[in-house]
């Protein structure tokens, strides 16, 4: 008999999906995979007490299938209280395709991936995130109508991307008032972090209020563009946490505030379009409210694209997506007081209102 000694961090990998850190009582995981197209995808559905599990669809080159998995898992978790908390009809869903969107992306490919989102028939509905664009979308819709964020010329709600930017703009207003007692944002010192469209689309409207922005991203290119498009100005250092400023506002990839960065943190707000921005929910959140910075929770204040897409399900017009999303000021700015009254974090706050919700729905049921 041989007997393996299996390392400490290798013990999670036994229980691969229901051992998860990040599995949360999903209802369902779906893995999808197509040998002629190069298809690797996970689609997960969180919860659907409040109607289909909606969320985007993200492709991302992946170091491992494990962090693709906690990815989609913590991704379509948070999909849950962003609807539940903004007002809206849907659960919450995600879903991401394994691979280098510049490179391994294909008409074929997209095809095939709507094809597995059709099988679930209407239990869950795509969009557009990283790495996909609204020509992706109308691809997806020639094999399943179980897609929003399509091109407005298709009856669409068109790119959400501005109106995420629109409902962050929104939350780190509030933010302010609560903090500073004003929500004008003028002259004050703003990092963004990471130019996608929704970061670029952040700057512009932080520019045309006045703010000192600096931005920072990956792609020197695309810094430069923006910089000679808003007159902003690229952050040159190397330690954008622990700089001098007034407001944080992480724009790519989650988990930047985590133990390493809240040491560090000199912002006195942190608020940006980024999902999943604490590393550690509970732990992190805690770790903000102690140091008096104020934290606009990720999941209430980047809601706008939802609302956008939520249009073509509902049939509402511009008029009314940029009403709800406008919104997100108020709502916002009770999180912030009620987090300050019951003595608890923005987060806890937020995601209690959004819980109470669901719970609510399934006891009508």
């Amino acid at each position: 008999m041989v007997t393996e000694v299996i390392n400490a961090n290798e013990l999670h990998k036994m229980d691969p999906v229901f051992g998860q850190l990040s599995f949360d009582n999903h209802e369902q995981i779906v893995f999808c995979n197509d040998k002629d197209t190069g298809l690797k995808a996970i689609i997960g559905i969180h919860n659907t007490v409040l109607g289909p599990a909606l969320g985007g669809t993200r492709m991302w080159n992946y170091s491992s299938e494990w962090e693709a998995l906690n990815d989609v898992l913590r991704l379509s978790r948070g999909m849950t209280y962003k609807s539940a908390i903004t007002g809206l009809n849907l659960g919450g869903g995600k879903a991401v395709l394994i691979g280098d969107a510049k490179t391994q992306k294909t008409p074929e490919l997209m095809l095939k991936f709507g094809e597995f989102v059709n099988s679930l028939g209407g239990k869950y509905i795509t969009a557009e995130d990283v790495g996909m664009a609204t020509s992706d979308m109308d691809l997806v819709r020639t094999v399943t109508p179980y897609v929003t964020g399509i091109s407005e010329s298709k009856g669409g709600a068109g790119n959400p991307s501005p109106v995420t930017a629109y409902g962050v703009f929104m939350g780190m207003k509030a933010a302010a008032k609560y903090k500073f007692g004003s929500d004008v944002l003028e002259d004050k010192v703003i990092y963004v972090q990471g130019i996608g469209n929704v970061g670029e689309a952040l700057v512009e409207n932080l520019s045309n209020e006045g703010a000192k922005v600096y931005i920072s991203d990956i792609n020197q290119d695309r810094l430069e563009e923006v910089r000679d498009k808003y007159s902003v100005n690229i952050y040159g250092g190397d330690n954008i946490y622990a700089e001098e400023m007034d407001i944080y506002a992480p724009c790519a990839l989650g988990a930047t505030i985590n133990d390493f960065t809240i040491n560090q943190f000199k912002a006195k707000i942190i608020a940006g379009a980024a999902n999943n921005q604490l590393a550690e929910e509970q732990k992190h959140g805690k770790m903000l409210r102690e140091k008096g910075i104020v934290y606009a929770p990720d999941f209430l204040i980047n809601a706008g694209g939802i609302i956008n897409v939520y249009a073509e399900l509902e049939n509402y017009d511009r008029k009314e997506i940029m009403r709800k999303t406008e919104n997100i000021y108020n709502t916002t700015l009770e999180i912030l007081k009620k987090a300050e009254a019951e003595n608890i974090t923005t987060y806890q706050a937020a995601f209690n209102v959004a819980q109470a919700r669901i719970d609510a729905r399934k006891n009508e049921k």
